[in-house]
């Protein structure tokens, strides 16, 4: 996932001459496989709130269903780089069917378990293979624009429509599971969850022509190296992290707000408020060709995430939440994308996919610490106590970044092509 944004002088002057988000969306079969693929991304979005939604109301506690949340998340930040290497090996079609399948019958098994009142440790095992086997689209989609475009200039506007997508799939999801679990049924939001994992992702991997091949993946034989290895990488899973935190202390935090001054209802009024800034800045951002290196961009705009996400904890009335959460969520956007932009420049084209999966995870392990700790407060300090979640995560963040900011500096080295997953080439060595 990658902005339109660049260092590179020659490329910052050709703003004004670069393709459009309409001329991509034209792209002949575009629409084949992100129509099924911006369902299938759903579960990413509404799989945490819905868990939340659900168990609060089944046992009465927001400490129990921050729990819950936090096995399907650590489960699912654990498994996604291992699911993007096994599309590289066997192809998205042989992860997608089985992957799809597991993921709607173990989590329509979470929401019976729930509404059966079952024992809190039948939920954790339940919430093990639902994480575990949420699919990871948004890599998919990436590498099926390079089988599309190959070389294209779109490729630069396509990484930026993919980052405005993935802040959508924050905008839909969580408002979606909240309206329904709010004003349908506490169990609609899973539910709903499993059935468009599903529909989406088996009709996402049925388009076998923007599949990127497997046969360069199944038997060239180059070194592959886990992005892990890069220093500026391990650096942005940090970066991460605090972001993930945000979304899982808003999310409980927020519903316990509403709760506790006697309008549920508002939990999606005000999740969406945040998530509207969340999204209009991700369409701002991914749309400027920036003149200011990614680095800096990505300290200032961490710096000013950090300092919008203290005063959450402060807020007693609906509209300062409602103001605080709409300037948090502008904050994410530019930070989310940006630390995008740097993979491209940090890590070899043919570690980006599992580079790409172990920053999703990191927001996902994140906003599974953070349910945990903000359901915790809530039910044993202050209403309002989650927040603090959000603004410990992105200070600790924000701490290390200042610190490590000069392992965010490409070096110069080993380059390598990507024509998407399964596509590698190494064409030099400085």
């Amino acid at each position: 996932m990658a902005s339109t944004v660049t260092h590179e002088p020659s490329k910052d002057s050709s703003a004004a001459s670069r393709p459009g988000y309409g001329q991509l969306l034209r792209t002949r079969g575009a629409w084949t496989f992100l129509v099924p693929g911006f369902a299938a991304r759903q579960p990413f979005a509404m799989l945490t709130i819905s868990i939340v939604l659900l168990v609060q109301h089944t046992t009465g506690s927001y400490g129990a269903a921050g729990a819950a949340a936090a096995v399907t998340g650590v489960s699912m930040a654990l498994f996604a780089p291992y699911s993007g290497r096994l599309a590289d090996r066997y192809g998205q079609r042989a992860v997608l069917f089985p992957g799809v399948l597991v993921h709607t019958v173990s989590g329509l098994t979470l929401t019976v378990l729930a509404l059966a009142h079952a024992p809190l440790w039948a939920l954790f095992v339940a919430a093990v293979p639902t994480g575990a086997s949420v699919p990871q689209v948004g890599p998919m989609v990436r590498a099926r624009w390079g089988v599309k475009l190959q070389g294209s200039p779109l490729m630069t506007t396509a990484a930026a429509f993919e980052s405005v997508t993935d802040e959508l799939t924050f905008v839909v999801g969580p408002l979606l599971a909240t309206a329904l679990c709010t004003a349908v049924d506490p169990a609609a939001g899973l539910v709903t969850e499993a059935a468009l994992t599903l529909l989406g992702g088996l009709l996402f991997a049925a388009q076998k022509s923007t599949q990127p091949s497997v046969t360069a993946a199944g038997h060239a034989r180059v070194e592959h190296a886990s992005a892990l290895r890069v220093p500026g990488v391990r650096v942005l899973i940090v970066t991460f992290l605090g972001i993930g935190s945000v979304f899982g202390g808003m999310q409980v935090s927020l519903a316990a707000f509403t709760e506790s001054i006697g309008e549920p209802g508002l939990n999606g009024v005000l999740y969406g408020t945040f998530a509207a800034g969340n999204m209009l800045s991700g369409i701002a951002c991914g749309a400027i060709a920036w003149k200011v290196a990614p680095q800096r961009r990505l300290l200032v705009g961490y710096a000013a995430l950090a300092l919008a996400a203290s005063g959450l904890w402060a807020a007693h009335s609906v509209l300062v939440l409602a103001g605080l959460g709409l300037l948090v969520g502008m904050c994410i956007a530019p930070a989310l994308i940006t630390g995008y932009t740097l993979v491209e420049n940090l890590v070899p084209a043919g570690a980006r996919t599992e580079a790409f999966t172990w920053l999703t995870g990191a927001v996902a392990l994140g906003q599974a610490a953070a349910v945990t700790v903000a359901g915790q407060l809530e039910d044993r300090l202050w209403g309002g106590a989650g927040f603090l979640v959000p603004m410990a995560g992105t200070l600790l963040a924000l701490a290390t970044l200042l610190a490590l900011r000069s392992r965010l500096m490409a070096r110069s080295g080993s380059r390598t092509v990507a024509r998407g997953v399964g596509h590698r080439m190494p064409v030099a060595v400085d």
